[in-house]
């Protein structure tokens, strides 16, 4: 298989070698429409990446930068998908973000088929484009804009009960059922600014200096670089200054070494559970960044598009910046449009280390 770049694409950043494309075949990966197109040398058609047409054998599949590619190399568009068709990928996500914008204004959270209908789509492809661009459904959306709403009134009103109501709450109920996901602590607790929480910490060294990793009963809440253990120890406090920092006990060396090994072999992975406390976009951005693959990046542009929230890159600059766990959330795997390396919260040297890692160089 074989590809001409298409360097104008700033989504082409998700996609860089071949094995990551025949992945976004595999799974009919929506993000991939508009950075390269696949032909079918047994059918000679060529089609998007999320064509529901049936799987095609590798040794079949080529891949071309544009639809003008795949027709100069002797191709036809597919009837099914219309790779040719101009706008599809666009009025997509332009109904996304209508969606999104009409959930973020409403003070209760719109049906499924107000918010359909409002887009200009059926129910059901709303439902699909929707969870497509922005990783959640809709409803789980409108949760996560509902827990911002919270985190926002706790800071303003006398009572929990009445930020639970005036962030959108028909019952506190049912937002109890669910305070402690979406908050990473109880609301009392959010309230008191963590006063109570105890945060069990270690430092320790890798290859990219001194490493602080610090976690709650829930999970893992901060990870960061730095020189200093002072300095690391101080910023900790710094960001939970209401919570009771201790030790941790031998058993969390099981956790830190896990953390060390992924910065010096990357492709070990990392699975750990999260205790991280976002605004409602920020922990979208968080959500989308620990979809891009390992040696992989993606620009600030393209992840803003596939949140629904296009135009917003230096919005999701900022996310990146806020994000309390190195690693664990891979931000380093976001650059600028022109894959240049921005800037990244604990040193623009340790981003183009982690991504040379990451790439097996």
């Amino acid at each position: 298989m074989e590809l001409v770049p298409n360097e104008g694409s700033e989504g082409a950043a998700l996609f860089t070698t071949d094995a990551l494309r025949w992945e976004a075949l595999r799974a009919r990966d929506r993000r991939a429409d508009g950075v390269f197109v696949y032909s079918v040398r047994t059918t000679g058609v060529y089609c998007r990446p999320s064509c529901g047409a049936r799987a095609a054998r590798p040794e079949n599949v080529r891949f071309h930068a544009s639809p003008e590619a795949a027709r100069a190399a002797g191709f036809r568009p597919c009837k099914r998908c219309r790779p040719d068709a101009v706008g599809r990928p666009d009025r997509a996500r332009d109904a996304v973000a209508r969606a999104c914008r009409l959930i973020e204004a409403a003070e209760e959270v719109p049906s499924l088929d107000a918010l359909a209908r409002a887009s200009g789509l059926s129910r059901f492809h709303f439902h699909r484009v929707f969870k497509a661009a922005t990783g959640v459904t809709p409803m789980a959306y409108a949760a996560e804009c509902r827990a911002g709403r919270v985190r926002r009134e706790l800071g303003r009103t006398a009572t929990v009960t009445e930020a639970i109501y005036s962030a959108g709450y028909n019952s506190n109920g049912r937002f109890y059922a669910e305070a402690n996901g979406r908050l990473g602590m109880t609301p009392r607790e959010f309230r008191t600014g963590g006063q109570g929480n105890v945060l069990r910490f270690a430092i320790g060294s890798c290859s990219l200096g001194r490493i602080i990793v610090a976690a709650t009963e829930r999970g893992v809440a901060a990870i960061s670089f730095g020189k200093d253990d002072t300095a690391l120890e101080r910023e900790l406090r710094a960001r939970f200054p209401n919570a009771v920092l201790a030790p941790a006990e031998a058993s969390f060396g099981a956790t830190l070494a896990a953390i060390i090994g992924a910065v010096e072999t990357p492709a070990r992975g990392l699975d750990l559970p999260l205790d991280v406390r976002g605004t409602a976009f920020q922990s979208r951005v968080w959500r989308a960044l620990r979809q891009i693959p390992l040696g992989a990046t993606a620009t600030y542009a393209s992840i803003a598009r596939q949140i629904g929230r296009p135009g917003s890159a230096r919005a999701v600059a900022a996310a990146c910046a806020a994000n309390p766990v190195a690693l664990a959330i891979p931000c380093h795997r976001a650059v600028r449009a022109d894959g240049g390396l921005a800037g990244y919260r604990w040193g623009i040297e340790r981003k183009r280390a982690l991504l040379a890692r990451e790439a097996g160089r």
